[in-house]
């Protein structure tokens, strides 16, 4: 039981931060939910420490990649100020 609250407390955690806007920090929620995802996987499929490693490493990966592709674009395009800054529109 106490894994299981511990399992369900880290989701949420992980949860908590894959809602950011920006590429970054979308990577970085992408690469936690991924890593939480494939180590609960790895370690399901193979019962050993090494399994659930190896499947937090690919999950995390793999969460990092598509969490950094998924993050929203501006909807009416950007431009940038005289210090070259860019913005939303």
């Amino acid at each position: 039981m106490k894994k299981l609250i511990a399992a369900t407390l880290a989701g949420a955690l992980a949860l908590s931060v894959g809602a950011c806007n920006t590429p970054q920090d979308r990577a970085l929620g992408g690469a936690g939910l991924g890593a939480l995802a494939g180590a609960a996987i790895g370690g399901a499929a193979t019962g050993r420490a090494g399994g659930a490693l190896a499947g937090a490493a690919i999950g995390g990966a793999g969460g990092a990649i598509v969490g950094a592709s998924t993050a929203p674009r501006c909807p009416y395009g950007t431009y940038r100020d005289a210090y070259g800054d860019v913005y939303c529109r």
